[in-house]
């Protein structure tokens, strides 16, 4: 790992753990609200699979692993669930990916699913509660907001490495209608995207 890697590296997780404190040690402001994220209406599953970019998320500890250029790939899988394929480029500039499942757990809305990686501790059982919750869409389904029933993960997933402003100002609001704070997520650097690591509150 080259020196600019490292300094890039020792950046975002500074910024990393100032988010995390931020959130500590601001009160009320960053507290969630008790009731768990409400799920949209409905979600088409066949219209949500394919490509997505994540643009910024809240932290999380793969972070430590991904540097940037980080995608989801959904599809069916034989069961009809949906197979799961994340990736990203490292900090050291190399590939990284993992495989995993995405089992539906709400059927009225099923936008509540349960996500698991075989292998991943915590993480490796196949069917469970809901860990995945597709709090809002956007139109025909060009980016989604995604989070957890306690909030302690949240994805700003798009179709597209960017997005115009004006689709940016209904995500930070679609993030404030979910119960969460802006600040709580970092951009996620992307090819033809963003470049920066920087909260969301004020990218």
């Amino acid at each position: 790992m080259n020196r600019n890697t490292l300094r890039r590296l020792a950046s975002a997780l500074t910024l990393v753990v100032g988010l995390l404190t931020s959130c500590v040690v601001s009160g009320n402001s960053a507290v969630a609200p008790a009731e768990p994220p409400a799920p949209v209406t409905a979600l088409e599953v066949d219209r949500y699979l394919g490509t997505w970019y994540q643009l910024a998320a809240i932290p999380q500890y793969f972070d430590l692993v991904c540097a940037r250029d980080t995608r989801a790939e959904y599809t069916l899988d034989a069961r009809g669930d949906v197979a799961v394929h994340n990736s990203c480029t490292t900090w050291s500039g190399g590939p990284n990916d993992i495989r995993g499942t995405a089992t539906v757990t709400d059927p009225s809305t099923r936008a509540q699913l349960h996500v698991s990686f075989p292998g991943v501790p915590t993480q490796d059982a196949r069917y469970g509660p809901a860990n995945y919750v597709v709090t809002a869409l956007g139109a025909d389904y060009s980016w989604a907001l995604v989070t957890d029933p306690h909030r302690s993960s949240g994805f700003v997933l798009s179709r597209t490495p960017a997005l115009e402003p004006a689709e940016w100002l209904r995500i930070r609001a679609a993030i404030a209608a979910a119960g969460e704070d802006a600040c709580w997520y970092l951009t996620s650097p992307t090819s033809g995207g963003i470049e920066a690591i920087s909260p969301l509150c004020v990218a």
